[in-house]
Order: C-alpha cells, then structure tokens, then sequence
C-alpha cells in the first residue's frame, strides 16, 4: 500500500504541467532508443506498438511511472510489461518528463478505419450498449477520440488496430489494471472479441 501511495504522489507531482515541467529538445535526444519500436517522432511503423505522437504529456508520465514501478517490484505493481519494465528502469523523474513533453509535441499521423468497421464500430463508440452494460467510449475520449489530458483520459484517435485490440483484451483478461478507478477493466470484461475488433478498426480510424 506504502508503494501505491508512493506512486499516486508521484505521478500527481509529475503529472501537473507535465509538457511545461519537461524539455522537449532534451526528451529529443533521450528519445534515441524509443525510437526503434516507437519510431524517432513517436509514430510507430510497427502495428502492436502504439504511437505516441501527439499523446497527453501527463498520460505518457503515468504510464512511464508505472512501468517503471513494476521494474522495481517484479511486476506487482504498476503496468507490468517485459520491454518497458527494462526500458523505463533507469529513467529519473526528469527524463520521464523530459520524453513526455518530447512525443506530446509531435503530429500523429492518421490511421484508417476498415469499411466493415464503420457502422458497427460507430454504433459502439458513440452509444455503447446498454443491454450489456457497456459504456460508450465517447463519454471519455470524446467524439474524435482525443481523450482530455486534465482527467488522464488517452488519446486514442488513428491508434493502431492491432496495439488497441491487444490492450482491450488485456484489460479483460486482468492482465493490464492501470486504468482509472479500474474502469477499462469494467468494460473490457463485457465486450466480446468481436466488439473489440470492430471498436479497434474504428478508433483507428478517428482524428
């Protein structure tokens, strides 16, 4: 409990005016080694590696805080994950903020939705399904899926298919349980593979 409380402190001191409080030009240079899954401005090539251009600067400081808690606590802790456990280990508070500021600053290329994705996919988003219990991912990401940076909702807009996918059926199975308040688990658990494919087409879509 000590280290959970340890780690909401921290990100909340890192998170205010994360963009303002890191370097962009300094995040540059020690973005070198993202490079080659993230690509040198943060849009990844690779389909299960996301993009990170353009993405919030405080969301970015979470998500780097957290792995590099589960590299402190074998995984216990925070977001457990086999590369960026090692990647975020040695980063300082500095650094972390400094490669926030970096990849938030830069343009994120778009994506396509596939044709087959569209309606279903929109019909998803937009209004959920209440039978199910499933909330509508525009309540917090918004209409073009940009998420809002003060309340630490991602930007999902032209994300790949294939990393959302991943990350949905990680939040369903348990794996991933970073979200806020659990809340990607609570929808994640009551979608079906198929709703996550049409939902991951669709937000790729999106900008």
């Amino acid at each position: 409990m000590k280290k959970i409380g340890l780690l909401v402190c921290l990100f909340m001191g890192l998170s205010v005016n994360a963009a303002e409080q890191g370097n962009a030009e300094n995040g540059k240079v020690k973005s070198v080694t993202c490079g080659a899954c993230h690509g040198a401005d943060g849009n990844s090539a690779i389909p299960m590696n996301p993009k990170l251009a353009g993405q919030h600067a405080q969301y970015l400081v979470k998500q780097l805080t957290e792995f590099k808690l589960a590299s402190t606590t074998g995984g216990k802790e925070g977001r457990n994950n086999a590369v960026m456990n090692g990647m975020s280990a040695a980063l300082s508070e500095q650094d972390i903020l400094d490669l926030a500021a970096y990849f938030s600053s830069q343009k994120a290329t778009p994506g396509e939705s596939s044709q087959d994705a569209v309606v279903q996919g929109n019909k998803l988003y937009v209004g959920g399904d209440l039978k199910r219990g499933i909330t509508a991912c525009i309540a917090c990401h918004g209409p073009k899926g940009n998420g809002t940076s003060l309340s630490g909702f991602p930007d999902i807009s032209g994300q790949h298919s294939d990393y959302i996918a991943t990350q949905l059926k990680s939040f369903r199975s348990g794996e991933r349980a970073n979200s806020l308040n659990g809340m990607m688990a609570d929808i994640a658990k009551r979608l079906t593979d198929e709703d996550i494919q049409v939902i991951s087409n669709y937000v790729a879509g999106l900008h």
